[in-house]
């Protein structure tokens, strides 16, 4: 009998589910922004997933490929570690590449993007360990690599809607001032940008997977019923993030309820609450520590947004990525099973 303990890292679904077969539903889950995307900002969308895909997918393999000696005795054993690679294949390198592109802008050029791919892998996931031993999200990070390193800050609407010849072009990260129709901005997005507009993605100037938000809601009602995720975790993110978005904006002028639906359909907001701010590597794992959180995600999202008036989704899952560690120390699940031990009570004195 193998008497032999088996150590892997958390999180450990108990079922026949597989990393890949839940990385398979994640990447059906990210059909729907990943065709719209397409649709709406055309070849330039087209040529930045497919490149930062391919590049994704590369750099794990070469990294691999070196790690495991392949180029060893004049590449004798290259073979044997192809086979190896494509058998521990599972389909993560892909989602990251995927979620990368998406949150870009179209006017991306497409070494950046492959650059920012190399990053995504090589620095943020295989130099932990591979999957399930990074310390941030892959994509989040190599997204905010890019951000700092090339200056992504042109953002152009797409080429379907009331402002489909591409004209308009925001400069700065998803200037939320100028999608919001009741952020008082009139005279530039409230004569043009619906609230329709802002759900179907049409005439928003953007990264090319976060403007469509019925895309996204697709996406994330097959991950809900899929068991992926939790149904209220991203809900729980948005709510918190929006109704104090809404209170900040209050100040100095009335309170309008309204303005909650402006805030979780602008910018980046829905679509890091559903495929970024879920992953199982940087979240905490027990229900307590996912509920602080993401209720920690929506307050500083909302007040970040109203300091900074960008779009900061990516830096804040970040940074709570980072603090998810001293989450599941100070806030421990309670074991299966575990009932709590009653104290004896003390015998009073002279008895």
């Amino acid at each position: 009998m193998d008497n032999s303990i088996v150590i892997s890292t958390p999180p450990h679904v108990k079922s026949k589910r597989t990393t890949k077969s839940i990385m398979l539903d994640v990447i059906i889950a990210l059909m729907p922004a990943t065709l719209m995307a397409i649709v709406y900002f055309r070849l330039n969308a087209f040529i930045l997933i497919l490149t930062s895909v391919l590049g994704c997918v590369a750099t794990e393999f070469v990294y691999f490929f070196i790690a495991n000696k392949g180029f060893s005795d004049k590449c004798s054993h290259a073979g044997e570690v192809c086979k190896r690679w494509w058998k521990q294949f599972d389909l993560t390198s892909i989602i990251s590449g995927l979620i990368l592109a998406l949150i870009l802008p179209p006017a991306t050029k497409w070494y950046e993007v492959l650059i920012g791919a190399i990053f995504t892998i090589a620095i943020v996931k295989m130099v932990f360990g591979g999957t399930g031993k990074n310390l941030v999200n892959p994509a989040v990070t190599g997204r905010i690599f890019m951000f700092i390193s090339f200056s992504l800050t042109v953002y152009t609407a797409c080429a379907i809607g009331p402002v489909g010849n591409g004209s308009i072009i925001f400069t700065g990260a998803t200037n939320l001032s100028g999608l919001l129709p009741s952020a008082g901005n009139d005279a530039v997005a409230g004569s043009y940008i619906s609230r329709l507009d802002l759900f179907l993605g049409t005439g928003v100037a953007g990264c090319i997977g976060e403007t469509c938000k019925a895309a996204l809601i697709l996406g994330y009602i097959y991950l809900a019923a899929r068991k992926v995720i939790k149904w209220w975790q991203p809900l729980l993110y948005i709510v918190v993030s929006c109704f104090l978005s809404v209170c900040l904006a209050a100040i100095g002028s009335t309170f309008e309820i309204s303005l909650f639906l402006d805030f979780a359909m602008s910018g980046g907001l829905m679509f890091g609450a559903i495929f970024m701010a879920t992953d199982y590597v940087t979240s905490p794992k027990g229900v307590y520590g996912q509920i602080v959180y993401y209720v920690a995600l929506g307050v500083l999202t909302a007040v970040l947004r109203y300091l900074t008036k960008i779009e900061v989704v990516s830096f804040v899952i970040m940074i709570m990525n980072l603090l998810v560690p001293l989450i599941d120390t100070y806030i421990v699940r309670k074991p299966f099973g575990y009932k709590r031990v009653k104290k004896a009570k003390k015998q009073k004195e002279g008895k």
